[in-house]
This record gives C-alpha cells, structure tokens and sequence, in this order.
C-alpha cells in the first residue's frame, strides 16, 4: 500500500502541478477556455468572473499538486484533489459524450488532448485521489504544521506573481504554432494529406451473392450484378494542420493570406481580435507612430480584426490608423498573440518576435535590433 499511495502521490501530484503551470504562464488562454464553457452551458452572464476564476483555479490546481506530492497539509490537500476530482470527472465525461467544447484545455496549449482521452485521464487521477484520501493519514507531514503552512503561502504567492507577469505581458512559455521562430507557411499546411479509394458493392441478382469491386473492375449487369452502395476505404488518414481556419480577407472577401504570410520582406502585423474591447491608447500612443515609421520606410503593415467592416471603419475614423485592416477568424487571432492589441513581426513566413500591447517598442529599436 506504501508503494501505490506514493505512485498515486507522484502522478496525481505531477498532473496537477503540470496542469497549474502551463495555464498559469497562459492566464487568457484559460479565459477563453472558460468562455467556452460558460457559452456552452448557456451561462455567459458568468464571463466577466472567466479571468479571476482561471487564475484562482490554476493556483489552486499547483498548490494542490504540490502539497499532495510532497506530504503538505495532507488532511486539506487530500480533500480538496477528492473533490477536484469528484466535480470535473463526471463533467468531462458529459463533454466528451457532447463534444460541447473544442477541448477542455486541461494542460493550457502545452499539451492539447481530446474530449475523450481528459475523460479516460481524470478516471485515473479520479482513482489516484480516493486511494491518497484513503491513505492521508498514513502520510507524515515534510516538516511541522507552521512550516508546512510558510511553504504553501510562499508557492502560492509565487504562482499568483506568475499568472499576473504573464497575463500583463506575454506567456514567458510558448506552446502554440505561433510562437517566435515558426515557419507559419509550414504550420498552415496539413501535417498528413489523407488519401482514400472508393469501392462498390454490387449484388447478384442470380444468386444473391454481394461482392465489392473497385473503380476499374466494375461488374457487367449483364451477368446479373446490380449496383447496391458504395463505401470509402482510407488509405492515409488526413491529419490537419496545426493552425486551422485561419486566412486574411478583405471587404470583397478575397483572401490575402499567401501575401502577408509569405512576405519575403518584413511584415507588421497588430493583432486585434476585438476593437470594442482592445487598448486604444495602445493605437493612438504606439502603433499610429510606429506604423508611420515602417510604411515609410516601405514595409508593410496591417491589422487583423474579428469585426465587421462598419466597426472597421468607425475605429479607423476615430483613431485616425493610416493603414489598411482585414478580417480573421477571432478564435485564430486569440491564438496568435495573448495580447488586444499585439504586434506580430514576420519575415518570409517566420514569426520574428511578438509583443504585448504594453511592451511594443519604438520602431527604431525594432529596426536596429531585429531588421539589420
């Protein structure tokens, strides 16, 4: 029993301390994982608490690992993974039965699993949890109750500190096909072409016999074969791409993907999957000027947005943005850069460097130190 409750402890404790870290380095990725739930379950009247809930359950998530694999405060800490575990396993099975959400986000974008393999993984951790409950009392303390308590104050802090630096600037770990270095025109191709035959079923009307023929070999009704179905046999699975429905359309609806994406010079690209919510001092104080700056100097420079076309318009009245404006899927444009507005600048496909709307420098230091 010794050795399962510290096999339980180690991959219960892994897991959730896992699972805290890569969402607390990604606050808004978990916002939006949140969002989709809450719209999923007809609740959207809960999103604005989305972002506290993401960082107080994340803390929580790694406080709990930790605690639980290292022995700390373990009459708390092994109720609390019970009941972590007694909520989410039947919720996640009602998830994969309804595919109500893409994916539940369990270990943010650092390891992306479906519906069914989160339901499959807490059915484990779910065991895990009641064997350590079972078992709390027979695992000792790592130093005294006072000190046990100074240790989960001090991680605590020091998670919260993570969520807030990454959710104010940008994730200090990139899991997503975005992140700097990726040859985009490669992430936007499928990872495998899939590749299928179609057979035909016929029967014999003679004898009543039915037999699959392929394309080149079809029957002739004059021995009595008459057509029945048709199935499709994959050869090669398709495998998409890792960044899916994503393009950059104009007002007419022409797509403009291949020509900002592939530039073979270097291409500014501000993020902004909402102007109804995005920085606008971040326009009118930082991007007005930069933009100015590059335009001049003759690279190109854009904006991808998620709204219409009227609301396209009136923003660019209003703030006076002297360059032109596209629209993109908003879910693609979350995933770019966690960040309303962000900049993005790229070269022949690759991803150069991103920035928080915050941390956008001049165009004179991007010059001198990414352009020469």
């Amino acid at each position: 029993m010794k050795i399962l409750t510290w096999i339980a402890r180690i991959v219960f404790g892994i897991a959730f301390m896992f699972a805290g870290f890569t969402k607390a380095i990604d606050p808004l990725g978990s916002v939006y994982v949140f969002d989709d739930y809450f719209i999923a379950f007809g609740m959207e009247w809960l999103m604005p608490l989305s972002l506290p809930l993401a960082i107080i359950l994340n803390t929580v998530e790694f406080i709990v690992g930790i605690a639980i694999l290292l022995g700390l405060k373990m009459y708390l800490s092994a109720w609390a993974g019970l009941l972590f575990m007694i909520f989410f396993t039947p919720l996640t099975l009602y998830v994969a039965i309804t595919d109500a959400v893409p994916h539940c986000g369990c270990f943010g974008e650092a390891w992306v699993i479906s519906n069914w393999e989160t339901f499959y993984k807490n059915l484990v951790l779910l065991a895990a949890a009641i064997l350590i409950f079972m078992r709390k009392d027979k695992i000792p303390p790592l130093w005294s109750h006072k000190k046990d308590w100074w240790l989960v104050g001090g991680i605590t802090i020091i998670v919260l500190w993570l969520s807030v630096l990454c959710l104010r600037n940008l994730p200090i770990m990139d899991f997503r096909p975005w992140k700097v270095g990726n040859d985009i025109t490669e992430q936007l191709k499928p990872v495998q072409e899939g590749k299928s035959e179609f057979v035909f079923v016929y029967e014999n009307t003679k004898t009543g016999e039915k037999k699959e023929f392929a394309m080149n070999d079809l029957p002739s009704a004059e021995d009595g074969w008459q057509y029945v179905d048709r199935k499709e046999i994959v050869i090669k699975e398709h495998i998409a791409s890792p960044i899916e429905n994503f393009d950059i359309r104009d007002e007419y609806d022409i797509d403009h993907t291949e020509k900002y994406i592939g530039n073979p010079n270097y291409q500014f690209i501000v993020v902004a999957y909402d102007l109804n919510t995005t920085s606008t001092d971040a326009f009118t104080d930082k991007i007005n000027n930069l933009a100015n700056k590059a335009i001049k100097d003759g690279y190109s420079f854009i904006v991808l947005t998620s709204n219409s076309f009227e609301e396209i318009d009136s923003f660019r009245h209003e703030h006076q943005t002297p360059y032109d404006f596209y629209q993109s899927d908003e879910r693609e444009l979350k995933t770019i850069v966690r960040s309303n507005p962000g900049l993005v600048l790229m070269k022949d496909g690759i991803v150069i460097s991103k920035w928080h709307y915050r941390n956008i420098p001049s165009y004179g230091e991007i010059d001198e130190k990414l352009m020469q």
